[in-house]
């Protein structure tokens, strides 16, 4: 098998990855959960460890990355510690969202689709949570911020670190 080496492939993660590969080497339509246990393990998914997937389920690169890009639940870009999601509904945009986003995007430097440069925070604008009497609404992790303001922003956000 390849050597993987990546800045970001740090510790006892090389072995945890080679050996979920390993343990679904022989199983038909495995890729799926090897990506998704080996983007658990890393938070992402390089380049490199595409390589190593492919080799390690002998499959083609272009397969393993076929699936890689069509699927919305991974990534091949670093994401940070904290998603921020914030709403920007109809409800949520009509009471502030918009201005909301733009305080975070000051702030924390970082753009919709982003990752802040320190992996503190990733930050993605999305049409609804489903929380329409709070809006407008913002969601870091599983947390659930209703009613927040431009003001309230940085407070909210500097809780997680």
């Amino acid at each position: 098998m390849l050597e993987l080496q990546h800045p970001d492939i740090i510790g006892d993660m090389a072995t945890r990855l080679e050996n979920v590969i390993t343990a679904y080497h022989d199983t038909p339509g495995a890729v799926i959960p090897v990506l998704r246990e080996c983007q658990n393990i890393v938070g992402y998914l390089p380049v490199e460890l595409i390589d190593y997937i492919s080799v390690g389920l002998n499959l083609s690169k272009s397969e393993v990355l076929g699936v890689a890009t069509f699927y919305s639940l991974f990534s091949l870009t670093p994401k940070g510690r904290h998603t921020i999601r914030a709403c920007l509904g109809t409800a949520c945009y009509v009471k502030g969202g918009k201005e909301v986003m733009n305080r975070i995007k000051q702030t924390y430097k970082v753009e919709e689709g982003g990752t802040t440069e320190d992996r503190r925070f990733s930050l993605e604008a999305v049409r609804c949570l489903g929380a329409c009497g709070l809006a407008p609404v913002m969601v870091v992790d599983q947390d659930t911020h209703g009613k927040v303001s431009p003001d309230r922003i940085v407070e909210i956000l500097e809780q997680y670190e």
